[in-house]
């Protein structure tokens, strides 16, 4: 089992964007690491330079290194920029958007978690246009994940295990709208919040996260409980998305349960303390509503004491 960072996914400064994945590189205990912006390409430009830099530090520390394509390219000229991603040399592309493959030609790549791999007949559509590894939505339950690694053993099958759950992504950018700005001219206002903006229900809980054009869980999700049973069911590797927290200390506690050197409810008291700010679930490999958490032990978005598994109708994604 491997672990791989996924695109940070906020809008971070170019400094801070730059130091975070440095440190990544001599740091941190991952094989593979994704780079590149993936949600807005408006933010492309502000650490455009930094991108080889990066991108030669995270090689050079023995990591593989993948480019991440726009979720949803909508524009000419987002669409002449997958076009260039998709032939740059040496470099593998992880699709984000399936209209990146005409432009692969059936070249190695990867695909992202933002592609709908739902089945083992999709899995094997993509395989067969050049996937060597897939990671899949986190939405499905473990049933499906085995089901899918069973039948790509030669493929790299890859989790979700540590995030904000990434959920849809929109034309609409609705930190400019909560501004009272266009979209054409945010102001860059998504850099206010570089772990996401809360939304509250009308009954005042909070619900969902914002990210520009993006809308994520409220809950962070953290499956290192379950790193053992999906090793099991043929699961290659586990993706953490980065978050305003030490990730370096987060990927330590996942490889140590990974390699046996500590117990998962020891880890989660870790990531606790690590992430004090989040609130974790697990249900969506479980089966049940994703922002429950079904792990015992570990803080909830139902709070201190609930039985997580059986929800009371609070929605805390």
């Amino acid at each position: 089992m491997q672990l791989t960072l996924g695109p940070i996914l906020y809008n971070w400064s170019p400094e801070l964007w730059r130091d975070f994945y440095f440190r990544i590189a001599d740091e941190a205990p991952v094989d593979t690491v994704v780079v590149g912006e993936v949600v807005c390409s408006k933010r492309l430009p502000f650490f455009a330079g930094h991108l080889p830099h990066v991108v030669e530090r995270l090689a050079s520390a023995g990591k593989s290194v993948l480019l991440g394509s726009l979720i949803l390219p909508s524009l000419a000229r987002e669409r002449r920029q997958m076009a260039e991603l998709a032939q740059a040399d040496g470099m593998t592309v992880e699709v984000n958007d399936v209209t990146c493959l005409a432009h692969l030609q059936g070249r190695p790549h990867a695909i992202g978690p933002f592609v709908n791999v739902y089945n083992e007949a999709t899995a094997a559509f993509l395989i067969r246009q050049g996937a060597q590894r897939i990671c899949l939505p986190p939405e499905l339950p473990l049933q499906s994940i085995r089901a899918i690694a069973a039948a790509t053993p030669d493929t790299a099958i890859e989790v979700f295990a540590f995030g904000k759950v990434p959920l849809a992504i929109s034309a609409r950018c609705y930190h400019a709208r909560i501004h009272k700005l266009s979209k054409d001219n945010c102001r860059f206002v998504c850099e206010q919040d570089p772990d996401g903006l809360t939304v509250d229900t009308l009954d005042g809980e909070r619900f969902l996260s914002v990210n520009g054009v993006q809308t994520l869980s409220h809950t962070c999700a953290n499956l290192i409980a379950s790193a053992h049973e999906l090793a099991a069911a043929g699961v290659r590797a586990l993706r953490l998305s980065p978050q305003q927290c030490d990730m370096v200390a987060v990927a330590h506690t996942f490889k140590d349960v990974l390699d046996g050197r500590r117990e998962a409810q020891s880890a989660i008291d870790v990531l606790e303390k690590i992430y004090p700010q989040a609130l974790f679930a697990d249900g969506f490999i479980h089966g049940i509503p994703g922002h429950v958490l079904a792990t015992k032990g570990a803080r909830s978005a139902l709070g201190p004491g609930s039985d997580a598994v059986g929800s009371n109708g609070r929605f805390g994604s």
